[in-house]
């Protein structure tokens, strides 16, 4: 059994390409000029544009069509001339075209922005979009250490919940395809996907290798959404889903290799070695556990999204942040891994993965 590290990976695109090359300029930059500065500093306004019109379905409303202002305006049941402002605005930023007869999508729009089409990102952008009450208050989360509290409207608990389990998935759906044509399985017959949610990782682990079963282990509230998806992909003879709580059930035992993506960053270093020791027990002797995470450096100030998703972890964890790979190797060991290594995987937004094997 061996693990293949070869893959390139795109990062996901939420935004236009102009403004993710302005963005990513800013936050490498090495040195600053005042209008970069300025930019950044008000860089929220073209974010909080497209969260409004995802939010409001604009783009859905243009479908296929090319509208004025006012037909979209009725079509979202918005005000005509706020709407015109908004179009104008997102037609800026390179996400709609503009001519005489109206607005229209443009081609990443249509295949990214529109509610139903296979590309479809709007559930990770709302997902974005309710972090943001909570970054307004990031002062007052380093003065205390910790989560500020909601201080501030909760609009629908059920519609969060969901946009950040479709937001997971999708995010996923972009990696895992990538990943799973990339790590070779040859040899592992079960597999755990350890805190797994819609089992996205199983999924295409499970088809890109045709012997391989798997467990998606996550709590109650995940099963419908995962049994769902798994249903679409045809692969409920294959996957099934086990309920528990990863901080207090022991959890299901007997795999060939565990798979554990973006769980530990929500933890404190005691609680990332409680995990890593339960989806050690799971494996026979010999068995592989993958871990993937937003990896920072050894000296913690780059690169800069696992450095700033340490302050999102600030924000809604009491513990939770982003490790750097020295830390991760220690935790991996202290668990009982050994062979622990970094995968030779490039990953957008500083993600890695680190194999160890079970004794």
């Amino acid at each position: 059994m061996k693990i293949d590290t070869v893959i390139r990976a795109d990062t996901v695109l939420l935004h236009s390409q102009d403004s993710k090359r302005q963005t990513e300029v800013c936050m490498e930059k090495s040195e600053w000029t005042i209008p970069d500065l300025l930019q950044l500093s008000g860089s929220y306004w073209g974010v909080c544009s497209l969260h409004a019109g995802v939010r409001l379905d604009v783009f859905t409303a243009l479908n296929g069509v090319t509208r004025s202002a006012v037909e979209v305006a009725a079509a979202c049941s918005c005000d005509s001339r706020a709407m015109e402002m908004l179009l104008n605005a997102l037609t800026s930023q390179g996400l709609l075209e503009k001519d005489s007869g109206g607005y229209r999508n443009t081609p990443f729009s249509a295949h990214n922005l529109v509610k139903g089409e296979p590309g479809y990102l709007g559930h990770i952008i709302l997902h974005h979009h309710h972090l943001m009450p909570g970054w307004a208050h990031l002062h007052k989360a380093v003065i205390n250490g910790g989560p500020v509290g909601r201080d501030f409207p909760q609009e629908d608990e059920a519609a969060e919940r969901e946009s950040f389990l479709m937001g997971m998935f999708n995010l996923a759906s972009q990696l895992a395809p990538r990943i799973a044509a990339s790590v070779d399985l040859t040899g592992f017959h079960r597999l755990l996907d350890f805190g797994g949610g819609p089992g996205t990782y199983a999924i295409h682990f499970c088809r890109q290798n045709p012997d391989l079963g798997a467990v998606v282990y996550d709590l109650p509230s995940s099963r419908a959404f995962a049994e769902d998806v798994i249903t679409r992909y045809g692969l409920g003879d294959r996957i099934s889903f086990a309920s528990g709580n990863y901080h207090l059930d022991p959890g299901p035992t007997g795999f060939d290799v565990a798979w554990l993506s973006h769980i530990l960053h929500a933890e404190g270093p005691e609680g990332c070695q409680t995990i890593l020791r339960k989806a050690v027990e799971a494996l026979h002797p010999g068995g592989k556990l993958l871990v993937q995470e937003f990896i920072l450096n050894d000296a913690k100030d780059g690169p800069s999204f696992p450095a700033l998703f340490s302050l999102n972890m600030l924000l809604v964890t009491s513990s939770g942040r982003s490790y750097s790979e020295i830390e991760l190797r220690g935790m991996m060991e202290e668990a009982g891994l050994s062979d622990i290594r970094r995968l030779a995987i490039d990953l957008p937004n500083g993600a890695g993965i680190m194999v160890g094997t079970a004794g």
